[in-house]
């Protein structure tokens, strides 16, 4: 077995596409299995009452290694 990883994790960066985080990970030499995504909630307090509204998501892709 080799010690590079068998599954590694990559998130898509704040000024790039998932087209282009998909290149990033074909380059590195991996193949995305899985796709995830978390929404970014901000708080707002307004008085007494606290609301939590979304301002985002945040993708990640799981990836495996390319058995060549």
């Amino acid at each position: 077995m080799s010690k590079e990883k068998q599954k590694i994790l990559f998130e898509v960066q704040e000024n790039e596409t998932i087209d282009m985080c998909l290149d990033r990970i074909k380059k590195a030499g991996y193949m995305p299995v899985k796709r995830t995504e978390k929404p970014i909630f901000e708080e707002i307090k307004n008085g007494a009452t606290v609301t939590y509204e979304p301002v985002g998501r945040q993708i990640i892709f799981e990836a495996k290694v390319i058995q060549s």
